[in-house]
């Protein structure tokens, strides 16, 4: 049987950073978060967390932590029955979610605040690509994720939600610097663009679908979705935006886009693990409702 508080404050450690700043959401001394982390190491015989600035977990730290949230998540609904507080009481309850930064810039900040409506809970959002998101998710470190893989996931359901149309931008400016004679190959194997991170082939890929062609231009790097759309405003390359995004600036000629015949579409899956619980069900209705609202149908 797991010693509870003293997975808790491991929870906590893992969460915070810090075992002070662990200590202080818990309402008890570092000391005491220190002595249950050690204890509960020292029972099962191995490394729960590197301590380092921030404190790290290791992989069997993430696997009880994984294991923690969803006892939580279920005794959630339990607890009022029992009459009493779920484990870890007095800590309010915490949903850890993966999303892609572009679906935080447009539609899931609605989904965020209708779920807020109506369940007295915390998101923890993780950041990442939106086909990197569901690895969070196998691994435990998640229990729900916005992501562009639509594979089945053991112990997960997934629900379509549309796609997240994009187009291709520029400044007027830039425009006029590199495609003055239009929208050509070896204009835009000259233009610079913009790339998320390493990870980012969405503009490759428009270049391939729009141009049959493999884009070979330089690229800035620039992992901020509004930063990214504020490079493009100031002309420092050409990218792909949520036309959710540039629809105002590009009719107010802040921005022209490219080829506006030829625009790519990301589909995006909610893939959420099949625990009966409330606040996950609630969750997914909001998820659901907002991403109706802003993403397009597809396929």
């Amino acid at each position: 049987m797991l010693d509870y508080p003293s997975l808790s404050a491991v929870a906590a450690v893992v969460r915070e950073g810090t075992f002070e700043r662990a200590a202080a959401a818990l309402g008890i001394t570092p000391s005491a978060v220190s002595q249950r982390v050690r204890g509960l190491e020292e029972r099962l015989g191995g490394i729960l967390i590197i301590r380092g600035q921030p404190c790290e977990p290791t992989d069997l730290g993430r696997t009880l932590c994984a294991h923690l949230d969803r006892v939580r998540l279920l005794e959630h609904d339990l607890a009022p029955a029992l009459g009493r507080g779920p484990i870890g009481s007095g800590e309010r309850l915490v949903l850890p979610i993966a999303v892609n930064a572009d679906s935080l810039a447009t539609w899931f900040p609605q989904a965020a605040a209708a779920f807020g409506r109506v369940a007295e809970v915390s998101l923890d959002l993780a950041l990442d690509d939106e086909a990197h998101t569901v690895e969070r998710l196998r691994s435990g470190e998640v229990l729900a994720a916005v992501t562009a893989e639509r594979e089945p996931v053991q112990g997960c359901k997934t629900i379509p939600l549309g796609a997240l149309r994009y187009a291709a931008c520029a400044s007027p400016d830039f425009v006029g610097r590199y495609f003055a004679d239009g929208i050509t190959v070896e204009a835009l194997n000259r233009a610079p663009y913009l790339r998320f991170d390493r990870r980012d082939f969405l503009q490759a890929r428009w270049v391939r679908a729009a141009y049959g062609v493999e884009l070979l231009a330089p690229a800035h790097w620039v992992p901020s979705t509004r930063g990214f759309l504020d490079m493009t405003l100031v002309g420092l390359g050409w990218g792909m935006h949520p036309c959710t995004m540039v629809e105002a600036h590009i009719t107010a000629g802040r921005l022209i886009e490219l080829t506006p015949a030829h625009r790519e579409e990301v589909p995006l899956y909610w893939t959420v693990t099949r625990l009966h619980a409330t606040p996950l069900s609630r969750l997914t209705e909001a998820v659901r409702a907002a991403a109706a609202g802003v993403l397009v149908s597809h396929g």
